[in-house]
């Protein structure tokens, strides 16, 4: 494998423990730091502290080529070119807190020897505000598009690259320099202006929501005259100008990106003066989509005071033990709210939902969440709900045979010859 150069990466989260295994992966000397001790400790051992798909075996497989520290210093030492991984969540007033970004630049000194290479979300005008201050420090817009879990297949397979980088100030070459870290990735490279890079990253998250916001608009249509919107979902997508992705209609997007993306975005428009009244919507239809389950237990149940209420499923999607904005974590607070009794079962989020599911008893398995239920919710397609044995076990266990799959991911018609009553998304 030819020499490549060093990477330093900032921040050993999600993002930047993917981006420190792939990179390693593709040959590079990577050199990662983090703030907390425990984790660099942890890392160090070679044991991986969140749940990623190959990942773990990543690390293990290139433990000689990537390094954790806590140190600025010695990642300054070893790499010039530096990926900011590093966390921007929502400020009260939605902005993004950009406080640790503020704090790595700082951390960089005054160096004209590094670049610092964004793959945290940012708003749109971050690297002008950066490199305004700090000219002789070079500054790359790289944003991520990976998914939770798929994020190594995503890393190393994507479907763009995007690069934006405003040359001139001594830093001509700079986007060459980045663009040959990834070249064995063999994928097309956009390579644009800072300020066009950081805005794709958001465009493009708030339209994959707005899409799902849509899908699950024509859903609740078709709940009220009787079409179904998997047939419709299918229909749309084999239009080569829509296409099938992101039209799975549900309760609701969640994780760490959507959400803060749209907002981001949202609060972007609303401080240059534009009110971006689509992604109002947007929001405003996946917080409500989440609230319509209510109203399906109830209309079978009635009031829900006592009632025993299991979710099967906590994470906002399946392989992932993230639970950042999940629907499960709404449900459950509505339904306490209307003095449900509810219990929980997830594979991977349980110890995550612990702390924040205050009141909602957490089972060891499906089964145990559903014995004595007068109603299950779907809300994670994890495959083992699929597979549990619906007509048997499960039916001789829940009090009511009344099922409302979120995710419109079981077999509707084996439910219901089960003697189940089966409550879709519409369906």
């Amino acid at each position: 494998m030819p020499e490549r150069e060093p990477v330093g990466v900032i921040g050993a989260g999600w993002v930047g423990l993917v981006t420190a295994a792939c990179f390693a992966e593709l040959g590079h000397e990577v050199h990662c730091r983090d703030i907390v001790p425990e984790k660099v400790d942890t890392l160090r051992r070679g044991e991986v502290p969140i749940h990623e798909p190959g990942l773990a075996e990543l690390v293990r497989r290139n433990a000689e080529r990537l390094h954790f520290t806590l140190e600025m210093g010695d990642v300054l030492e070893r790499a010039r070119l530096l990926f900011c991984c590093v966390d921007t969540p929502p400020t009260y007033s939605g902005d993004a807190d950009l406080s640790r970004v503020e704090q790595v630049v700082h951390d960089l000194g005054a160096s004209r020897e590094h670049a610092l290479l964004m793959k945290s979300t940012v708003p749109v005008g971050t690297g002008r505000t950066v490199t305004r201050g700090r000219p002789e420090l070079g500054y790359v817009a790289n944003p991520e598009f990976l998914k939770e879990g798929n994020a190594i297949e995503d890393f190393l397979h994507p479907d763009r690259l995007v690069i934006g980088v405003d040359e001139g100030q001594g830093h001509d070459g700079l986007g060459d320099r980045v663009e040959a870290l990834f070249e064995p990735l063999d994928a097309e490279v956009i390579r644009t202006d800072v300020a066009s890079a950081e805005m794709i990253k958001l465009a493009s998250n708030a339209f994959l929501a707005t899409k799902i916001s849509f899908i699950n608009e024509i859903a609740n249509v078709s709940e009220e005259v009787g079409s179904d919107v998997s047939e419709v979902a299918r229909g749309m997508g084999l239009d080569d100008r829509i296409g099938p992705k992101f039209l799975r209609a549900g309760i609701g997007w969640g994780g760490s990106c959507f959400g803060k993306d749209v907002l981001s975005l949202k609060q972007l428009a609303s401080n240059s003066g534009y009110h971006f009244q689509l992604l109002t919507a947007v929001m405003e239809v996946n917080e409500l989509q989440k609230r319509r389950t209510i109203g399906k237990l109830q209309k079978h149940l009635g009031q829900l005071v006592g009632k025993r209420i299991a979710l099967l499923g906590i994470s906002f999607k399946p392989d992932t033990d993230d639970i950042r904005d999940a629907t499960s974590l709404v449900l459950a607070a509505r339904l306490h709210g209307e003095g449900a009794h509810v219990r929980a079962y997830d594979p991977l989020a349980a110890d995550r939902a612990r702390e924040v599911l205050v009141g909602t008893e957490l089972s060891d398995s499906a089964l145990d969440a559903l014995d004595g239920a007068d109603a299950a919710v779907l809300v994670t397609e994890w495959p083992e709900f699929a597979e549990l044995d619906w007509e048997g076990e499960v039916r001789s266990r829940m009090a009511t045979a009344l099922v409302v799959d979120g995710r419109n991911f079981l077999d509707a018609k084996r439910l219901r010859t089960a003697g189940f009553t089966y409550e879709g998304v519409g369906r």
